[in-house]
Parts: C-alpha cells; sequence; structure tokens
C-alpha cells in the first residue's frame, strides 16, 4: 500500500490488485459507518487505487494507514439489483469459444454468478463488477466498435459491464438489457454504485442450446 498527496487535502492511495482494492474501500466504508475514519469528503475507488478527497490532515492519515488491516468486502445489506439480460450479444460465440464452453453454459455460468461494483468510470453510471474470477477472464475485442448500444452487456478482463448509453467500446457483448443505468432525474442517478451487489437474470434470448 503506498499513499500519494494530491493537492492540499487529498490522498491517492495504490493497493497491490483489484481485491487489495475492495478489501480497503470496504474498510473505509466499515470505518467511516463506524464513526472511526477520521473526516473524509469524498471515497472514490478505482482499479487499483482509491482517492480520498478534504481530508484534513492527508500526511497524518497517510501515516496512518501503516497499521491497517483490511478485512474483505462485506456485502450490502439490501437485496441485490437484478438485471434482466437477453443473451443476445454479438461476441457471445467468442466468449464461448474462450471459455471453451456452449453458448448456453455462457449464460447460465454469467447468471449464475452474483456481482459487486468495485468501481465506477468510463462514462456516467457505468460500473465495473467483479464476480466471475480469473477463469473467465477474457481480452477486450483486438478492433473496438464505434457505436455500441445503451444497455448493452460486456465482458473484459475480469470485469462485467452494462453500457448505460451508446458509446465506443472494446468490450466483448454476450447481451442486452433494457434497465437504465442512470437517470439524471432519480436519486441517485446511477443505479449501480461501489459495493452494490448484482445479479443478471436471463430472459426469452430466442437461443437454441449448441
Amino acid at each position: 500500500m503506498r499513499a500519494l498527496p494530491v493537492g492540499e487535502r487529498a490522498l491517492l492511495v495504490e493497493l497491490a490488485d483489484g481485491e487489495a482494492t475492495e478489501a480497503f474501500h470496504a474498510e473505509l466504508l466499515r470505518r467511516r459507518a463506524e464513526g472511526t475514519l477520521p473526516p473524509v469528503g469524498e471515497i472514490v475507488p478505482a482499479a487499483r487505487t482509491v482517492l480520498l478527497d478534504g481530508l484534513d490532515d492527508p500526511a497524518g492519515f497517510a501515516a496512518g494507514l501503516d497499521g491497517w488491516r483490511s478485512r474483505a468486502p462485506l456485502a450490502r445489506a439490501t437485496e441485490a439489483v437484478a438485471l434482466p439480460v437477453r443473451y443476445d450479444g454479438p461476441d457471445l460465440a467468442d466468449v464461448a469459444a474462450l471459455w471453451g464452453v456452449r453458448q448456453d453454459e455462457v449464460v447460465r455460468i454469467h447468471s449464475a454468478a452474483e456481482f459487486r461494483v468495485a468501481f465506477c468510470g468510463f462514462a456516467p453510471g457505468f460500473g465495473y463488477l467483479t464476480g466471475l474470477g480469473e477463469r473467465y477472464s477474457v481480452p477486450r475485442r483486438a478492433t473496438p466498435r464505434t457505436a455500441v448500444p445503451a444497455g448493452s452487456v460486456g465482458l473484459a478482463g475480469p470485469y462485467t459491464g452494462v453500457y448505460p448509453r451508446s458509446s465506443p467500446g472494446g468490450w466483448q457483448l454476450i447481451g442486452t438489457t433494457d434497465t437504465v443505468l442512470w437517470d439524471p432525474e432519480r436519486a441517485p442517478a446511477a443505479l449501480l454504485t461501489p459495493g452494490t451487489r448484482v445479479r443478471f437474470v436471463p430472459v426469452d434470448h430466442g437461443m437454441a442450446a449448441r
């Protein structure tokens, strides 16, 4: 763990990997809920870093990190967000080949997992979801698409993500959901925030077993 100063009141904490980052982020939230965390304005997790902004004493906070022991992330008490998905993505066959399984088995494996939003980024409402494990990690497409439709469910590396709006992208697309991920009129606007549990629920996708 390494803490780097950012401006006058912030720290960027670098962690060894995604698992350590999730655990550290969960520990920060746990201590804030318990009232044992020094005042902090924002806690923003990423793939291998956590930004803490609005600290009164960044240097003192950084010095105190040496004695920290992060426990495993705790599941939120709220129910998991269920996203209905048609597993009709154009890259479903490619993912099946990469996994060495049939296409219907991709659906079974993906929908059986419980995911957790590790961090958000790329676009408003886009969450990077962990839960499949390294065994099912897949590369991004060699040639990104210039426009990926909103609601597309994709895989890249160890992550699953859902495009909240149409945008360029290189993730392997395996399905589609009609759920609105980002709505400025909603509070909060983002349906998926760090720590949220997520499940994908298959709906009729018209796919025969192959």
